[in-house]
């Protein structure tokens, strides 16, 4: 390990110092990667990365109106500050709408590097094109649309397709995954999309009594926007997003360890398509949002789903749901048992008041279960939630003065348990930005689609105090961080006591010129777990964990680009310290129509608790996250040719080698050997 580290320092101040005056104008192409890196430079949290990501992905996809946006539109990207959100609201009524993306430079605190970052996801459009048009019409020529097909395997064959394994836990389908997806929409106006995918491992199949058309996920939404006194409708899948996420939520929510500032507060944007391939959390139905008077809107939905679940039988012969299954997984019998086992009836209303500088709402959710739930008692659950009904009410306001916002939520389950959040965020200076949050949420407060701000995965059982901040010392140099203080009242999965801890981040950057780029960051979290080497099964003890990284961006010319990173762990509890580390380098090479990336990484862990969440460059509305677990190394070549304007194709082959197993995984998942190897497909068709 100590080599690697050697090695690495070494390169890494050589490329700085050799780089450290070059430059690269070109703007062909947005460096996405780097983007998600600086909205998630720490991703090592219990969170839900696949969702978050796509959900990035699918902003990159459906850019909004820089024109129209809300202040709230404009704060769920997550970019810009308090200041730069009102200063752009002030230059659009004094100098009315942008004509160009570039106009952005002629506002106070926007600078290049912010420009950058915003413009994968806001477009202007021509308004003149849409008079007098029909919605067919405009459905029909809009240029913002595209259709994706996907191809994805594993070179090495699972367990699960092994003839010799039992039928009830053999695999039924090829190891195959395919995707489909279409779109076409133009924000604040119109969106019509379906997205379809069978996972390795599942069949094709139509069965309407399993609810099955050909594709074992198939998801659909029609939206339109601004139609007189309807204000938003969709039909088919969708996700609510009001308030900050305690009662409803359910689309892009950053947790910790993001973008230190405007991570912590969800943005009221309201009901959105759901266009994800996550199998499980959204709503599908109706949503309809009207306005009942200037400045008051009224949003009513209804939903009905049927999510995966374990049904069990009671020695009483009623049947009771025991958990619920989220893989999206249905490869085998087993699998196929949980698939959209229960009916889950969803239906509430939000009244929204809108005006200026005030937003505030109160809400009304209700959530129904076709059989109880009642999950196996243990020691860290005897609060979760038992029985069919879950009525939630709930109120919010978003207030803000100046550079001050001002954000909250009370929302509370009808015979249960109450949940609260109140923060604030602040632009004292143009350098610097401050962020405080609140929350207290008691043990018995449940809320089935939530994304509020927790250090839990979901907000129960829990109070804290969080503050963020962010100083851009030159224009070259920003540091940045927050410290969080957490109580849990009771027991937890893995710690059997009530416990306390916190969490630190700090974070410096240093831009040397527009594509280079240094920056170094640490992280302590300090949290009580179970003693697993102790007799005594209640012992619990804090666990101390520690990562540092370090990495460079940096071009050699205008074709050429690397990135070089370094991150460090270890984990102590009860006198016993465990370490992991990975190093990775990636080349970009920009010849045209082809554009190449690759990565090489080498990676050392003891154990999981030190295993390293490494972000990889992915094909267009693909994400790649794998952690790095063991001893190894891992690389992927990504490839991309541009055959037209319109067609556009991509090659991705990735490897994982093992020097510490000769088995990855287990169960139905098993493959036997120490390698590891993905080949992946995309073709894009812009209609």
């Amino acid at each position: 390990m100590k080599k690697y580290l050697v090695l690495f320092l070494l390169l890494f101040l050589f490329t700085a110092i050799i780089n450290s005056q070059a430059q690269n104008y070109s703007t062909k192409n947005i460096d996405v990667s780097t983007l998600v890196e600086e909205l998630f430079p720490f991703q090592d949290q219990d969170l839900n990365y696949s969702d978050l990501y796509e959900n990035i992905v699918q902003l990159l996809s459906n850019p909004i109106d820089i024109n129209k946006a809300s202040p709230e539109e404009l704060r769920f990207l997550h970019i810009l500050s308090e200041i730069q959100i009102q200063n752009l609201i002030n230059h659009r009524a004094d100098n009315g709408d942008l004509i160009s993306i570039y106009e952005l430079q002629t506002i106070p605190e926007y600078d290049i590097q912010t420009i950058k970052k915003i413009a994968p996801f806001i477009r202007i459009n021509d308004q003149s094109q849409y008079i007098n048009q029909s919605l067919v019409k405009r459905v029909l020529t809009e240029d913002n649309n595209y259709f994706l097909t996907r191809y994805e395997r594993n070179l090495e064959l699972k367990k699960g397709f092994d003839r010799e394994v039992t039928d009830a836990q053999k695999f039924k389908g090829s190891p195959d995954k395919l995707y489909f997806r279409f779109r076409t929409s133009n924000p604040g106006d119109f969106s019509f999309g379906f997205t379809a995918e069978k996972d390795a491992g599942e069949y094709l199949s139509w069965n309407t009594k399993n609810n099955q058309y050909l594709f074992d996920y198939l998801s659909f939404h029609l939206q339109v926007q601004n139609k007189g006194k309807i204000k938003n409708l969709i039909i088919g899948d969708f996700q609510n997003q009001f308030g900050q996420g305690l009662t409803l939520g359910g689309a892009f929510a950053m947790g910790k360890g993001s973008e230190t500032i405007t991570s912590i507060r969800r943005s009221n944007v309201g009901s959105l398509p759901y266009t994800s391939i996550n199998e499980s959390g959204y709503l599908s139905g109706l949503t309809l949002t009207q306005e009942v008077k200037r400045n008051v809107y009224l949003t009513t939905f209804v939903s009905r789903t049927k999510p995966d679940a374990t049904i069990v039988e009671e020695a009483s012969g009623q049947s009771t749901i025991s958990s619920f299954t989220i893989s999206g997984l249905h490869r085998n019998a087993g699998e196929l048992e949980k698939r959209k086992s229960c009916i889950e009836l969803d239906y509430g209303a939000v009244i929204n008041y809108k005006n200026k500088s005030l937003d505030a709402g109160l809400i009304y959710n209700n959530t129904e279960f076709n059989l109880p739930v009642i999950k196996k008692l243990l020691p860290y659950n005897q609060y979760a939630f038992t029985g069919r009904q879950n009525q939630n009410t709930g109120a919010f306001i978003n207030y803000s003065l100046q550079n001050f916002l001002l954000f909250g939520e009370l929302s509370k389950s009808i015979h249960y348990g109450n949940g609260f959040v109140f923060g604030v965020l602040n632009s004292l200076t143009p350098k610097l930005d401050v962020s405080l949050l609140y929350r207290n949420y008691d043990k018995n407060f449940y809320s089935f689609h939530n994304n509020a701000f927790s250090e839990n995965t979901s907000p129960q059982n829990e109070s804290g105090m969080y503050w963020g901040w962010k100083y851009r010392h030159t224009n070259k140099i920003t540091l940045s961080g927050y410290f969080d203080y957490f109580q849990f009242p009771w027991l937890r999965f893995r710690s059997y006591s009530p416990s306390m801890g916190h969490e630190w981040l700090s974070r410096i950057t240093y831009q040397l010129t527009k594509t280079n780029q240094l920056y170094i960051q640490y992280r302590e979290e300090k949290k009580a777990r179970n003693d697993n080497d102790s007799t005594n099964l209640y012992h619990v003890s804090d666990g101390l964990k520690h990562n540092f990284w370090i990495g460079a961006n940096y071009s050699m010319d205008r074709k050429l680009s690397m990135k070089t990173r370094a991150q460090f762990s270890s984990f102590k509890i009860d006198d016993k310290q465990t370490q992991g580390m990975a190093i990775m380098q990636d080349v970009s090479l920009d010849l045209g129509r082809f554009d190449i990336t690759t990565r090489y990484a080498l990676f050392d862990t003891d154990d999981y608790d030190n295993r390293q969440y490494c972000y990889e460059q992915d094909v267009w509305l693909a994400y790649s996250l794998p952690a790095y677990y063991g001893k190894g190394s891992r690389y992927f070549v990504l490839i991309q040719f541009n055959l037209t304007k319109k067609i556009s194709l991509w090659l991705r082959f990735s490897r994982t080698q093992y020097i510490d197993r000769k088995t990855i995984s287990s169960g139905m998942d098993a493959i036997n050997g120490s390698s590891l190897s993905d080949i992946k497909f995309q073709l894009r068709l812009q209609l």
